[in-house]
């Protein structure tokens, strides 16, 4: 059974949607405008380059053929300039020609019109979803940083530890011998710990040397 995407993640993102055809670039950007954080509608690359040159962008939505240009050029351009922000095509056309050029300039996906909105809100969430799985490692790292700033290293080690052997269901199943055949650490040192992260319900226990490991909970640690 296919996982069903939240779509809410969306609302954490900018897009900016380029189309040269009026209509249709209101009709979407009115769509898309329920779904993420902020969407700037352009009618051509120009425009379009001012607000990726000002503006935080996550992800592009681009017309191949526009006016005076095509969305392949565009990308090109930012592509030389540095920008390796995601881009998702869309064009009436199915020239395999823009769909070759796109690939060699990294696009991540390639539409044709007419759009079809749930499938342009799945592209979106599937080329989001890495940014946010980098954010979530990048706050784990920082909570373990920071951790090692406040408290011995031991616990970190444990933390580590912990980490290290969850299983794919983000279970740790070790008992406190296991972690001191690792770690040089005594058992009421584990026992702490492993209140600490209990009343934190960071790290839930199921059953004996078994555990519930609950990073959605790390967002509630208050490090100061």
């Amino acid at each position: 059974m296919k996982k069903e995407r939240n779509l809410d993640i969306l609302a954490n993102f900018n897009i900016l949607y380029i189309e040269d055809e009026v209509s249709l670039l209101h009709q979407t950007t009115t769509v898309l405008e329920d779904f993420v954080k902020e969407i700037y509608p352009c009618k051509d690359a120009k425009s379009a380059y001012e607000i990726i040159k000002s503006r935080a962008v996550d992800a592009i939505i681009s017309d191949i053929l526009l006016e005076n240009t095509t969305g392949i050029e565009f990308l090109r351009t930012l592509r030389e300039e540095g920008f390796e922000t995601p881009i998702i095509f869309t064009t009436a056309y199915t020239d395999t020609k823009y769909l070759l050029e796109a690939i060699k300039l990294k696009a991540e996906g390639y539409m044709v019109k007419p759009i079809n909105i749930k499938e342009l809100l799945n592209h979106l969430y599937d080329l989001l979803l890495t940014k946010i799985q980098d954010k979530e490692i990048e706050k784990n790292e920082n909570i373990i940083k920071t951790v090692a700033a406040i408290t011995d290293t031991k616990a970190v080690e444990m933390v580590k530890f912990i980490i290290n052997n969850l299983d794919e269901n983000s279970v740790f199943n070790h008992s406190y011998s296991d972690i001191m055949d690792n770690i040089d650490v005594s058992k009421p040192t584990i026992i702490k710990l492993f209140k600490q992260l209990g009343d934190l319900e960071i790290l839930v226990k199921l059953q004996n040397s078994k555990y519930q490991f609950k990073k959605e909970n790390l967002a509630n640690v208050d490090l100061l």
